[in-house]
């Protein structure tokens, strides 16, 4: 297999939902300069595909060729990215817990996530990138040369969540988020294809007591570490 990430520095991000993987990615990709593959985005929005086009989540065929096809932009605009689908802005609609559950019962299809893998190694360009999801280390860009499973427990995560729908006006359940988040980790990682777990070869960061800017200072420290930037 020809990997890109043996070509243009990679860093890949793995690990559960609530660690911090999209605001870590995020902010390590702004500092640094480099692109951002959200590959969550990927399978929220083949799964909102879905809903548009009438396509049920256990219809594997029909969601691998909706994948195949899929009409999605993240342009910048005002600093701030967006996510559209068939030009559609659908950033809030597939970050609900609702989106987020069907995501993952679609990620756990091999004909989805087959369709998916081009794609997002088409993501790896100069001067590199920060690729973020649950199995960019095993399976997606083997080769890269720096690889982190972040992680935090599962109250965590599920506090974490709270916090965000309160500041956003959305009323939700701390033991019912807790419950989700705990179900999806038990489908990610015994799901038979790509399941969730580190790479042979990543670093694992629990991020249960850590701040943001702890987490994105230790990152770019490693990849300095590893000849891979210089100057951060």
């Amino acid at each position: 297999m020809n990997d890109p990430a043996s070509v243009v520095p990679v860093l890949t991000i793995d690990g559960p939902g609530g660690a911090g993987k999209g605001t870590i990615s995020g902010l390590v990709a702004e500092r640094l300069g480099w692109h951002l593959l959200d590959s969550g985005a990927l399978y929220r929005l083949t799964a909102q595909a879905a809903v548009k086009h009438s396509v049920a989540v256990d219809d594997e065929a029909g969601l691998a060729r909706l994948a195949e096809q899929l009409d999605v932009a993240f342009p910048v605009e005002e600093g701030q990215p967006r996510t559209l689908l068939e030009g559609e802005d659908v950033g809030q609609v597939i970050r609900t817990e609702q989106a987020g559950e069907r995501a993952s019962q679609v990620a756990a299809l091999p004909a989805v996530r087959q369709a998916l893998l081009q794609r997002q190694r088409d993501f790896c360009q100069a001067p590199g990138l920060v690729a973020d999801g649950r199995d960019m280390g095993t399976v997606v860009f083997p080769d890269a040369p720096l690889k982190i499973f972040l992680t935090a427990s599962a109250d965590e995560r599920a506090r974490r969540r709270y916090l965000q729908l309160q500041e956003a006006g959305v009323n939700a359940s701390l033991s019912s988020l807790l419950k989700e988040i705990q179900a999806r980790d038990a489908r990610d990682t015994q799901r038979s294809v790509a399941p969730l777990k580190p790479a042979d070869d990543a670093i694992t960061l629990d991020t249960t007591r850590l701040s943001i800017p702890e987490v994105v200072d230790q990152l770019t420290e490693l990849l300095a570490q590893r000849g891979l930037v210089s100057g951060v």
